[in-house]
C-alpha cells in the first residue's frame, strides 16, 4: 500500500467515511490538487487556493456524486493570514502534521531530491534560513 493509500483509509477512518465539509489546497501542484477531491464530504466544498499553468482534471462522476461546490481563490487580504496565523497560535491548526520535514537552506543541495520521493510522505517541507 502506498502513502497515498494509507493516509485515505485512515482520514476515512477518522471521518466514519464522511471525510471533510470544506476542503483547502494552497499547494499549487496539479497532483494534490487533483486528489483533493477525494477528501470532500457529501455536499461538501473544495478551495482551491492558487493559479498554476498545468491543467487539473477530476471525475465529473464522483464530483456530482457527491454534489460539491468548487471554489477557486486567488486573494487574501492582510487581515485573512492574521485570522489564519492566530489560528496557528492558538493550536487550531495542526501544524505538526502539516510540516512533516525541517531542513536549514544550506542543506537544500543535498536534501532537496529524496523530499521528492512520495516515499519520504513529504505533506510540507520547511526549509529554515
Amino acid at each position: 500500500m502506498q502513502i497515498g493509500e494509507r493516509d485515505k483509509d485512515e482520514l476515512s477512518a477518522l471521518t466514519n467515511g464522511e471525510f471533510f465539509d470544506v476542503v483547502f489546497d494552497a499547494t499549487g501542484n496539479p497532483r494534490a490538487m487533483e486528489r483533493g477531491f477525494e477528501f470532500i464530504a457529501h455536499g461538501g466544498k473544495y478551495v482551491l487556493v492558487s493559479i498554476v499553468p498545468a491543467r487539473i482534471s477530476f471525475a465529473d462522476s464522483e464530483f456530482h456524486k457527491r454534489e460539491a461546490t468548487l471554489i477557486a481563490s486567488r486573494n487574501a487580504t492582510p487581515e485573512d493570514f492574521e485570522t489564519v496565523l492566530v489560528a496557528m497560535r492558538e493550536s487550531k491548526v495542526p501544524t505538526d502534521a502539516l510540516n512533516t520535514h525541517r531542513l536549514a537552506l544550506g542543506d537544500v543541495p543535498q536534501q532537496f531530491s529524496p523530499l521528492l520521493d512520495p516515499k519520504a510522505g513529504v505533506v510540507k517541507a520547511i526549509v529554515e534560513c
